[in-house]
């Protein structure tokens, strides 16, 4: 169907009409993914249902320097009216997609595909709960008897698919290929510290790019599984281009904000170090790094950033214990943050107002991100960027995309990326965005 936005949005007067259905028996997560129509959408979050999107039944773009404004805009025309029988408020009609990490991103690359924004209404969307599945079709534009036909063939069609087969294995790597080579990175990072001396910057993040060519087709599907058993507790996500040529995924561990009635919930992690291979290990390895003076400096920089941010739209806002978040190859420092809005604010405007935090941007803002264009030698698209999802109501969640990359016929691009401060060390660094790139490599090799 035809795209809702673009540099401006125009009037829409088009009707959404959605019908759901409780299945009784489903597929399995993984084999709905693979089986399903491009762009495929995958969502998969803490405390969250996981959806399964396949196809488009419409799609908002926007690719102004507004295009947080505007995307909002034309959801809001979409959702004004319709005809939606959602059954559950977890299969209700969703908007799922992302942003790009810089306002002047060119949809070019690997990044072909993904403008500055882009949501999909899934034409179909497999929603688990605890509760049960919950298949809804989703049309625009079409009346609601061919939108519950539609219901009953796609009802029939799950069926037949409802036996999960065998996954395949990781698909094998033959070569790399890397953005910046470590006397680049030696240089940058002692140009960000100088900066940091001389006042210009309090912290700015910089990134590498790790092209890996595959000894065979990248089965998304597959990827994402394999993403789920080792980082279950992080936010797995699947955005595809419209011609479904490859996709951007990841497992990253870092929410953005979530918003449900008047709570917005947020945080800051910042501050890494390796895990240990035993538990006593583990347990100095925190220790260390929650004394680690770099570290907790950085941290604190996020927090106070996220915090400050908050205000304009809060009536309250509270920090939970700093704590250590366990990865599967890392650890973080965490501190939650809740807020309880003083207004009725979308998401948006809170995805907005967050994005970048200093934990993928730096600190001033503006000067950071002119640092980060003038020091990486390759687009960042999505990376570090805002992805998620949002309903008529406002409400949504999203994450902040580290932990991620972007494959397209048999290459994958990775990213990671890593906070410099004051007494940032240049092999320190390096050693760190290595550990960074593991989550993506591990379901690769």
């Amino acid at each position: 169907m035809e795209p809702l936005g673009s540099e401006e949005t125009a009037p829409l007067d088009r009707e959404l009409t959605s019908r759901t259905i409780r299945l009784t028996a489903a597929p399995d997560q993984r084999v709905a993914l693979a089986t399903a129509e491009t762009p495929r959408t995958f969502w998969a979050a803490p405390g969250e249902a996981t959806v399964v999107g396949s196809g488009s039944a419409t799609t908002i773009r926007a690719d102004g320097r507004d295009r947080f404004q505007a995307v909002q805009d034309a959801a809001r025309e979409l959702f004004s009216a319709g005809d939606v029988h959602a059954g559950a408020l977890a299969a209700r009609p969703r908007l799922f997609g992302g942003f790009s990490f810089h306002d002047e991103h060119a949809s070019a690359g690997p990044w072909g595909g993904y403008p500055r924004a882009k949501f999909d209404l899934p034409r179909t969307q497999l929603t688990y709960t605890d509760d049960g599945t919950w298949l809804t079709v989703n049309a625009v534009d079409t009346d609601a008897e061919r939108v519950e036909r539609r219901l009953d063939a796609e009802v029939e069609r799950l069926r037949s698919i409802s036996s999960p087969d065998a996954g395949g294995g990781p698909p094998g790597i033959v070569d790399r290929t890397r953005t910046t080579s470590e006397a680049n990175w030696r240089r940058s990072v002692t140009a960000a510290t100088d900066r940091i001396a001389a006042g210009e910057l309090r912290k700015v993040v910089l990134a590498q790019a790790l092209r890996v060519t595959l000894a065979r087709p990248l089965l998304l599907s597959d990827t994402l599984s394999r993403l789920g058993e080792r980082y279950p507790d992080c936010y797995r996500f699947l955005i595809e281009p419209d011609d479904g040529a490859g996709g951007f995924f990841g497992a990253t561990p870092e929410r953005l904000v979530g918003r449900h009635g008047r709570t917005v919930e947020t945080g800051a992690l910042a501050g890494t170090t390796g895990r240990g291979e035993t538990p006593e290990e583990d347990e100095w390895l925190a220790a260390e790094l929650l004394a680690d003076e770099k570290n907790v400096h950085e941290h604190e920089l996020v927090a106070d950033a996220v915090r400050t941010q908050l205000e304009p739209y809060a009536a309250s806002i509270r920090a939970g214990e700093r704590a250590i978040r366990r990865l599967a190859t890392v650890q973080h420092i965490e501190t939650p943050i809740t807020a309880e809005l003083a207004d009725d604010v979308h998401v948006l405007e809170l995805v907005e107002a967050l994005h970048p935090t200093p934990a993928v941007g730096g600190l001033p803002p503006k000067e950071a991100l002119r640092t980060i264009r003038d020091t990486e030698p390759f687009e960042r698209g999505w990376y570090a960027a805002p992805v998620g999802w949002f309903d008529a109501a406002g409400y949504g969640s999203f994450a902040v995309a580290i932990r991620s990359a972007v494959a397209r016929d048999d290459t994958a691009t990775l990213f990671a990326g890593v906070g410099i401060v004051a007494d940032s060390d240049p092999d320190r660094e390096w050693d760190e965005v290595q550990l960074k790139y593991r989550p993506i490599l591990d379901a690769l090799e």
